[in-house]
């Protein structure tokens, strides 16, 4: 009987989140649906230069997803959650994700983290994006990498 008295209050209080936060996705479309382009960025982090793809998956949470080419080829995804400014077109967003990176015969594998802003341009099929992506290296060795800051450039669709 203890456990249902503390389970009901979460599982009620859960249900109210989850509403009230598809309520507010609702509220606010993204500027764009899907966007692909090329992410530029220092050679330190495992993700850095990279073909980049976004698509929206809500109204506020995107996937995005990252081949790159620099110092060590990588494979990583993102789920990120944007949030609009009174400026048409612009956003910041925050999120986290994984990765998976090969040089010579190590691999690299660890999570991720993003925020940046988000800007598309009102008249044109342009999207530019600054952002921030630390990176915690667990293979194969335990390595914070914190310079990974990056401008990516994507041709967006509706």
């Amino acid at each position: 009987m203890k456990r249902i008295s503390i389970t009901l209050p979460v599982i009620l209080l859960t249900i109210f989140f989850c509403q009230h936060a598809a309520a507010q996705d609702q509220a606010q479309s993204p500027d764009y649906r899907f966007a692909a382009g090329v992410r530029l960025s220092n050679s330190s982090p495992t993700l850095s230069s990279a073909v980049s793809g976004k698509f929206f998956v809500t109204n506020k949470t995107a996937v995005e997803g990252l081949i790159s080419w620099g110092n060590r080829f990588g494979i990583g995804a993102l789920v990120e959650i944007h949030n609009k400014f009174s400026t048409p077109g612009l956003s910041w967003f925050y999120g986290g994700g994984v990765y998976v990176g090969f040089q010579d015969s190590d691999t690299y594998f660890g999570p991720t983290g993003i925020v940046g802003l988000d800007y598309k341009f009102p008249n044109a099929p342009v999207n530019l994006s600054l952002d921030w992506k630390p990176e915690l290296d667990i293979l194969p060795e335990i390595n914070f990498v914190p310079d990974a800051f990056a401008l990516t450039i994507r041709f967006a669709l509706k």
